[in-house]
């Protein structure tokens, strides 16, 4: 599949990811992933429930427009509300995937109104007039209010970031109240907690604090029951029988929300090493929740690349090496490291917080006494990372930002290689490296963990691909794949991330903030030694990396403190370190680039577009085979999930 390119709106394209040798699979193999498919889309309303409490009935409104609207489709309004329609199921929700600020619709009120109007309302899910009404009321103001539902993810320090957040996943308290009820719940927890409100809401009526648990007869209950069904039926051509336990504790979780059963789940899961194909289901992240104490709902299914995967055998053999020889001091360190498995993996469906958007490495679980007991699985998802690169052939990027003609040369000989490699080392190694200290948890840190620990990972990446031992273990073919790493890495974070980015705002998402925080701390305290400069040439500002293994020996220092931090809890520390190096915008130079940016006429944000599964049956409805095709219609897409993965209630209260 040489064209991956799908469409482009707004700020977005759309790509295709090939699923390598599915059709060669056995038929067991081939059900096992139809199954878990199943199941990784059954869990979508939950997500946009997660995002905001009005997401079903924005989506099942604009959907029917969509579908019915009699007026003018031709016209640049119309135009103008398709494309909303396509951010906003690209976000799952209103707010922007990445910023987490409501999208703007582009098209007015008196608009939005005419598509009512305009619009064929027959078996709509609310067929009372009345309760039609006031939800075109509810959802215009929810649309076009400049108060109301602003901003998903609030990271302000200086706000109330429940208060201020609009996702879903606390009514009637504030953080203070949040943060002193699960702090009370831990503290009587002893030793190796659960991950307390990991698959709840937490709510406040008549001044209780209740949770409502998302678990099967409870909250989500209905898109929880569906994804035990395909479970089941997975579990039915499972590889082994270790896998069978596997999905067998995960279905007890669904159904009771027992957090104690998840971390059994966990376990096994980590432990569930012998099949070639895995899998990935439930409240998962905790990116969405200003707190990092909710989970979004995720899946991914996936199965093992043998060649590729030889890379992270080789680090996973030699995780121990590379604990022992970080710069982080010894006391942050594991004193044995165990189960660090990690594999290359091809994506056979992308489901949840993990669909259109999705990250290109994944290492878990993420409760931190569960890594060091018993380790953690790590996956570098090539297919993803090889349509990215497809589409960034010639795209213009590496020749506008690129300062010399070496690093160009380096970025195309070396870039697709060194980049796979960062990740394998980010997730494999980084994420699964370091310990903390007793009676620490990734809560210490509130709104700024999940910067501090991609931080931590990537320094951890980055200190490596500089080390010999990388060369030693044959996974680098020459020098200049680590020095390809360093170029494009501080051009990222210092310059062309900025394109995503809205003139005047400044950085949000954790991701954005770990890579500028990294690089502007190296710049500013490699400035007197030259390490790293900012260069003009044609009235264009470049980034100059000057000295590498200074750069390298400035990477190492900060992990040091990055690994401290995270280890001891440091509110304080991390509050200053992000704030000061990860969050403000440098004015005049996202300007310029952003003038650049625009002449290339490149989306800065991608996203997938799933291939299609059918179960083919014989006569007696035995199946026989599962056919993968591959679709160009995004909204085709989106509407057949709607359509047929749309459990939940437009209102779910």
């Amino acid at each position: 599949m040489e064209n991956v390119f799908v469409e482009k709106f707004a700020d977005i394209k759309i790509l295709k990811y090939e699923v390598p040798g599915f059709d060669k699979f056995s038929l067991q193999k081939k059900l096992y992933i139809y199954y878990l498919s199943r199941a990784a889309l059954c869990g979508r309303d939950i997500l946009w429930d997660q995002n905001n409490r009005y997401n079903l009935r924005v989506r099942a409104v604009l959907e029917q427009i969509y579908k019915t609207f009699a007026g003018n489709r031709a016209c640049q309004d119309f135009e103008r509300f398709v494309v909303f329609l396509k951010r906003v199921w690209f976000s799952n929700g209103i707010h922007h995937h990445y910023s987490t600020e409501k999208i703007e619709p582009g098209f007015s009120p008196d608009y939005f109104q005419t598509l009512v109007w305009q619009s064929d309302w027959n078996g709509f899910p609310l067929p009372d007039n009345a309760e039609r009404e006031r939800l075109f009321r509810e959802i215009s103001t929810i649309l076009f209010s400049s108060e109301k539902e602003m901003k998903r993810v609030c990271l302000d320090p200086d706000k109330d970031v429940i208060r201020s957040s609009a996702n879903n996943f606390y009514r009637g308290l504030t953080q203070l109240e949040a943060e002193a009820y699960y702090a009370a719940l831990k503290k009587e927890a002893g030793e190796n907690p659960v991950s307390f409100g990991l698959n709840s809401r937490l709510e406040k009526n008549d001044g209780k604090i209740v949770e409502k648990v998302w678990k099967s007869g409870g909250l989500y209950g209905a898109a929880i029951d569906q994804i035990i069904f395909w479970l089941e039926k997975a579990s039915e051509y499972a590889e082994t029988e270790y896998q069978k336990q596997v999905i067998e504790k995960l279905v007890a979780y669904y159904r009771t929300g027992d957090l104690r059963l998840f971390d059994e789940y966990c376990i096994d899961w980590v432990k569930e090493l012998d099949g070639e194909v895995d899998f990935i289901n439930g409240f998962i992240e905790v990116y969405g929740d200003a707190l990092g104490i909710k989970a979004t709902w995720e899946s991914i299914v996936n199965f093992k690349d043998h060649e590729a995967s030889h890379r992270a055998d080789v680090l996973s053999q030699n995780a121990w090496w590379f604990e022992q020889n970080s710069p982080v001091g010894d006391r942050f360190k594991k004193e044995d490291v165990r189960g660090v498995s990690a594999r290359v993996i091809h994506v056979a469906i992308l489901g949840g917080d993990c669909y259109p958007a999705t990250p290109i490495g994944i290492n878990l679980p993420n409760s931190e006494w569960i890594r060091e007991i018993h380790g953690s699985k790590s996956v570098t998802i090539e297919n993803i990372t090889y349509s990215y690169f497809l589409d960034s052939l010639g795209n213009g990027m590496l020749e506008e930002f690129a300062f010399s003609e070496e690093e160009k040369a380096r970025a195309r000989e070396f870039g697709y290689l060194a980049g796979n490699l960062h990740t394998d080392l980010h997730e494999c190694l980084g994420h699964g490296s370091g310990r903390m200290m007793d009676g620490i948890t990734s809560e210490h840190l509130k709104n700024y963990y999940s910067t501090i620990e991609e931080a931590r990972a990537d320094l951890f990446a980055l200190y490596y691909m500089m080390d010999e031992k990388l060369l030693d273990l044959g996974l680098l073919p020459s020098p200049d794949a680590a020095l390809a790493e360093y170029d494009a890495y501080l051009r990222n974070g210092l310059i062309t991330q900025l394109t995503r980015i809205e003139p005047g705002k400044d950085l949000e998402e954790s991701h954005m903030r770990n890579r500028q925080l990294i690089c502007r701390w190296a710049y500013e305290h490699g400035k007197a030694d030259g390490v790293v400069d900012f260069v003009s040439r044609d009235e264009k500002t470049y980034v100059r990396i000057n000295d590498y293994q200074q750069l390298r020996n400035l990477f190492g220092q900060l992990l040091a403190e990055v690994q401290r931090i995270k280890s001891e809890g440091d509110f304080e520390a991390a509050q200053a370190l992000v704030e000061s190096y990860g969050v403000r915008v440098d004015l005049p130079l996202h300007n310029e680039i952003l003038a650049r940016f625009k002449k290339l006429d490149i989306a800065p944000y991608a996203g997938f577009i799933n291939p299609e599964y059918e179960l083919i049956c014989d006569e007696s409805g035995n199946p026989v085979d599962v056919r993968i095709s591959y679709t160009d219609d995004y909204a085709g897409q989106m509407l057949k999930y709607s359509r047929e993965y749309g459990f939940l209630p437009l209102i779910n209260d």
